[in-house]
């Protein structure tokens, strides 16, 4: 790993004592994702370890930009309030096309004001895992730096892992296994399963460089930029005077001659300006894939994040993607570790996470063909659209520079009651809660961690199942208002804060009956 960058240290972890200790999960990868999936996980109770074959946070050009889902999630996690505190807050969008100094489209990441996180944030992901690993080491969670797995073998209860340090080779054996191991993840690689889609022929210039300038904290794309001309254009604020510039290179280049200085710094001077002085943080080139595995979960051992599925950068749905993973997964595998469910639960994981990653590959496949068109016909299409848009509105929604990351809805879910009333506004089942202020706190955060029923008003609640009744705090008819709440209805909220089912007018045994198929405890085709 000599030629990843360090941002900094850690010490590597002693191995056990001991061969074959037994633990609830074993999470490999010490990623955003990883680290979210533990923290998660510890923070229900569950025995959870973490290795990393690092021994150290990694620098360089990764992850910057976390959306609002993601900080939803962070929110719930307690970690959010560092990352916000920390990254560069942005809503806006705007587009670019040539010459010209004003932009041709532009949009905002949180069109619906008022919740508590913002619609953006960029933060080096240097950050974000340190920030992960801090929340971690203060929970006294288990984590091994520099333990490499090196062999798993799936058995009817458990799966024996073998890992390697550089003291010795030791084994244990997890009840569950999830590989958060990065997109060339070597546990798929051991389980001899492989990803299916896309790879794009494209090949894109990475330049992190710090300058000192008094611009907005937004995202800025290019269409056929003077300094790019027929390329595409980047433009995002980092902490610490840091900006993220990225340039489509085209299919045939040198990769090692592209990111040496002298060819990087006419781009950079092109988009910033020759009068700004700047200096190099990190440059490279990639070329990106939109793929996924067929499944994610191959009988104890379940995949999430990179290792699972890949997406182009434009729309900033990789991390945030895996992020999502770690939502939808965590609090189902900790029903079935307390024995409230059975392992079908963990197919909804299946179902729902593919259901996301087909939306953000769907998503993604389509922002960089109109970006970089392969074709006359998509080159024309793309041109089109610009030339339209630069005079008719209509035409401005078409134009696609990323559709950046949101929470993706799972109407379809088996773990959805589906709707036995009429309803003209709300949040249908399968949809995620909307944030809305209260007094004093917000709706996402009176929420918590397990399932809630949301009511406007007196309503039968089934015993072990907490009530919020928005009628009755301070505040909360905006809450009442988004939730599309009738007087007398409810809502079911999953622990990831999904709406399950919802009804205009509950009764207990309608409210225990999705209760028990959002949790498993029914089997979906009996529901």
């Amino acid at each position: 790993m000599a030629d990843v960058p360090v941002y900094k240290q850690l010490d590597a972890t002693r191995p056990p004592d001991t061969d074959l200790e037994r633990v609830e999960v074993l999470v490999v990868g010490g990623g955003p994702v990883g680290l979210s999936m533990a923290l998660d996980l510890h923070r229900k109770g569950r025995q959870v370890v973490l290795v990393s074959d690092r021994d150290f946070i990694a620098g360089g050009s990764k992850a910057i930009c976390f959306s609002k889902r993601s900080l939803d999630i962070w929110s719930r996690l307690g970690v959010a309030d560092r990352m916000i505190g920390k990254g560069v807050v942005w809503d806006t969008g705007k587009v670019f096309v040539g010459e010209r100094e004003d932009p041709l489209y532009q949009f905002d990441m949180l069109p619906v004001k008022d919740q508590k996180n913002p619609g953006f944030i960029n933060l080096q992901q240097y950050y974000a895992e340190e920030y992960l690993i801090d929340a971690l080491t203060e929970a006294e969670t288990d984590l091994r730096w520099g333990h490499r797995v090196v062999a798993v073998s799936q058995h009817l209860d458990h799966v024996d892992v073998t890992i390697e340090t550089e003291a010795r080779v030791y084994r244990l054996k997890a009840d569950w296994v999830i590989a958060c191991d990065g997109h060339k993840s070597p546990i798929r690689t051991m389980l001899n399963l492989d990803f299916e889609g896309r790879v794009f022929e494209d090949n894109f210039l990475i330049a992190d460089v710090k300058f000192v300038e008094n611009r907005p904290s937004e995202r800025w794309f290019w269409f056929d930029p003077p300094f790019n001309p027929g390329g595409s254009a980047l433009l995002h604020k980092q902490p610490d005077d840091v900006w993220r510039l990225d340039f489509q290179l085209g299919w045939n280049v040198n990769r090692e001659a592209a990111i040496r200085p002298e060819n990087v710094e006419p781009f950079v001077q092109g988009m910033i300006g020759k009068q700004v002085s700047f200096s190099e943080e990190w440059y490279s080139v990639y070329t990106f894939q939109c793929r996924r595995m067929r499944q994610f979960v191959h009988d104890r051992v379940i995949f999430a994040g990179d290792a699972a599925h890949l997406v182009s950068p434009f729309g900033a749905r990789g991390c945030n993607g895996g992020l999502q993973d770690v939502d939808n997964l965590a609090w189902k595998l900790d029903l079935v570790l307390s024995g409230i469910a059975g392992s079908d639960l963990i197919d909804s994981y299946n179902y729902e996470a593919i259901v996301t990653a087909d939306e953000n590959i769907l998503n993604s496949t389509r922002s960089t063909d109109f970006i970089t068109p392969k074709s006359k016909t998509s080159l024309a299409f793309r041109d089109a659209v610009l030339d339209l848009a630069e005079k008719h509105e209509f035409a401005r929604p078409f134009v696609n520079s990323g559709r950046l990351s949101t929470a993706v809805k799972y109407p379809n879910s088996p773990l959805n009651t589906p709707d036995g009333d009429d309803w003209e506004a709300g949040i249908a089942p399968g949809s995620p809660m909307l944030d809305a202020p209260l007094e004093n706190k917000w709706l996402l955060d009176r929420l918590g961690e397990d399932f809630v029923l949301v009511t406007n008003g007196a309503s039968p609640v089934p015993e072990g199942l907490s009530n919020l009744d928005l009628s009755a705090l301070p505040g909360g008819d905006n809450a009442i208002k988004r939730c599309g709440l009738v007087p007398g209805a409810a809502m079911l909220v999953r622990p990831d804060q999904y709406v399950a089912a919802r009804w205009k007018f509950p009764s207990q045994a309608g409210i225990q009956a999705a209760l028990d198929r959002a949790r498993g405890v029914i089997a979906y085709a009996d529901a």
